[in-house]
């Protein structure tokens, strides 16, 4: 396992989590249910899944278009999302 991968891709996760709305909505279920444990675990498994498909689909991605046009894709992407 490449470890400095595995840091600096949590690191980046989670500040980009940070004060977004998944955590006002899970802060809200709380609120709601008063079940912190059952809203932690439906989130986490949420988190891995989306995560999942992410991974997934980044790896695709990767076998059909070179990795400087995904590096400008995503650069693109982040100025109009932020």
């Amino acid at each position: 396992m490449n470890w400095k991968v595995a840091l600096t891709t949590f690191g980046l996760i989670f500040l980009a989590e940070i004060g977004d709305k998944t955590q006002l909505a899970t802060i809200g279920m709380v609120g709601k249910t008063k079940a912190p444990w059952t809203v932690f675990l439906g989130a986490v498994l949420a988190l891995c899944l989306v995560t999942l498909l992410g991974v997934l689909f980044g790896e695709m991605l990767t076998r059909y278009v070179p990795k400087q046009t995904l590096k400008n894709i995503s650069a693109v992407s982040f100025i109009v999302i932020g």
